[in-house]
């Protein structure tokens, strides 16, 4: 099918939109994120969703982020959602996910965790991958603080916030743990080669293009770096064995749709259950956006708030391992 018709008035829109905002500094394109920072610092009262929210500040390699904690106002332990956050590795924020942390923790009824991890070019390959991971390791450790299930710890995110989480799982494998039990990737990067097909056929026309996505890569991954390292594009890893099961949402006209299709065969030819939810007519990122306009986008979000909800019914019905 085409673009939903809301998604292409507004791909038509941004093509016409000023190109010198890709020529202003990293600092002044950041600079709408950095006004928010001390208001994310805030303490958070419960809302009208019943969520409690809390700022937890989280030691990581020497320096300390910010980890959001979303979680049902109820007693005992839940299951719990790693998040990351889009960006391209060098922008966005805890904030940019609040609405689909806030959604998956009242409707799954688990605990969110949004991982503030470090930016690039500031902070380069491995930082916000090894961030990603030691909150992992914070969250396993102190889940009886957080009253968290242990059994029962997932990860996720959007975006480059996915890639992060398919690279945690991966790390939790190699180095014996945390356990991870599932995985929920949403339009993950796992190629920052960039030789996937629909790299080029969506390259521009559709908001977010391939040469920004090159940039925000070449801020990433500092020169000299293999791009095909398997903790920098898991796609084009040797084995991908021994990764939790998993649900991978991609979307139609998306230059990232090609490695997250690529990844999910990948992972079920490993022998690791994954599905897939494949969002027609829909853009980078718009199945978060465009959900209060979309019946669509909700739909698709539903359908991942379903696949998590599902992955811990089934993890809490199953025995203990030995």
């Amino acid at each position: 099918m085409g673009l939903r018709p809301f998604l292409w008035v507004a791909c038509t829109a941004a093509s016409r939109g000023p190109a010198e905002i890709e020529q202003r500094s990293i600092a002044d394109r950041r600079s709408p994120i950095a006004d928010r920072r001390a208001a994310e610092r805030s303490p958070q009262p419960p809302t009208d969703d019943g969520l409690l929210v809390r700022d937890h500040d989280v030691a990581v390699g020497g320096a300390t982020i910010t980890v959001r904690s979303y979680r049902p106002d109820r007693p005992g332990r839940l299951p719990a959602h790693l998040y990351g956050h889009g960006g391209a590795y060098w922008s966005g924020s805890i904030q940019q996910t609040d609405s689909t942390a806030r959604l998956y923790a009242a409707t799954v009824q688990c605990a969110v965790l949004s991982i503030g991890y470090r930016l690039a070019p500031e902070n380069p390959w491995p930082v916000p991958a090894e961030d990603y991971y030691a909150v992992l390791q914070w969250v396993a450790s102190n889940a009886d603080e957080l009253s968290i299930d242990s059994r029962r710890i997932s990860v996720g995110g959007v975006s480059c916030g996915a890639g992060l989480a398919t690279v945690a799982a991966m790390r939790a494998r190699d180095r014996g743990g945390p356990d991870v039990m599932y995985q929920l990737l949403e339009i993950p990067t796992t190629d920052l080669t960039m030789s996937q097909t629909s790299m080029r056929t969506f390259a521009t026309g559709y908001i977010v293009t391939s040469q920004a996505l090159a940039e925000g890569y070449s801020m990433y991954v500092p020169d000299g770096v293999d791009r095909a390292h398997p903790y920098i594009s898991p796609l084009l890893a040797d084995d991908l064995s021994g990764l939790p099961p998993a649900t991978v949402l991609t979307c139609e006209f998306d230059p990232l749709r090609d490695e997250g299709v690529a990844y999910a065969r990948r992972l079920n030819g490993a022998g690791v259950p994954t599905q897939t939810i494949f969002a027609k007519g829909h853009i980078h990122g718009s199945t978060y956006s465009a959900s209060p306009f979309l019946p669509s986008a909700r739909r698709y979000q539903r359908m991942a708030a379903d696949a998590l909800r599902r992955a811990y019914e089934g993890a809490a019905a199953s025995p203990p391992s030995p």
